[in-house]
C-alpha cells in the first residue's frame, strides 16, 4: 500500500476474467466491466483454494476444494458451496483499447482470518 506496487508472486493476485454479453451482467456487475468484461479474484472466499473450475451449463465459477459455486454475471454472488461471500471484483476500464484496472478488488481477497 505504501509504494503502489502490486505483490509480486503472491497467490492473492489471481484473477478470473470472463466475458459475457453485456445485458446478461446485473448492473452492478456491468458498471465494473467493460464491453461485458469483468475481472474477479480467484481465490476462494470460503478457505482460499484457488477457483480453478468452470460450469460450461450454468456459466459459473467452481472452487475445487468445497464445491462453491459464483455466478460471473451477477456479482459473483454465491450459487452453492459453503463460500460465505462473493469473489471480490476487480473494477476496469479501457484505455487506448487497451483493458485496464481501474481500482482495487471491491472486498478483501481470500478467506477471513481467524
Amino acid at each position: 500500500p505504501t509504494t503502489g506496487t502490486p505483490r509480486e508472486k503472491s497467490r492473492l493476485n489471481q484473477i478470473l476474467l470472463v466475458r459475457f454479453e453485456p445485458a446478461q451482467l446485473s448492473e452492478d456487475t456491468r458498471v465494473l466491466g467493460v464491453a461485458g468484461v469483468v475481472a474477479y479474484s480467484g481465490v476462494c472466499t470460503h478457505t482460499g483454494c484457488s477457483v480453478t473450475e468452470w460450469n460450461p451449463e450454468a456459466r459459473h465459477f467452481l472452487c475445487p476444494c468445497h464445491a462453491s459455486e459464483f455466478d460471473p454475471r451477477a456479482s459473483a454472488s454465491v450459487i452453492g458451496g459453503p463460500a460465505p461471500r462473493p469473489l471480490p471484483m476487480l473494477p476496469l476500464r479501457l484505455a487506448n483499447n487497451t483493458l485496464k484496472v481501474a481500482g482495487p478488488f471491491s472486498a478483501r481477497v481470500g478467506a477471513k482470518k481467524k
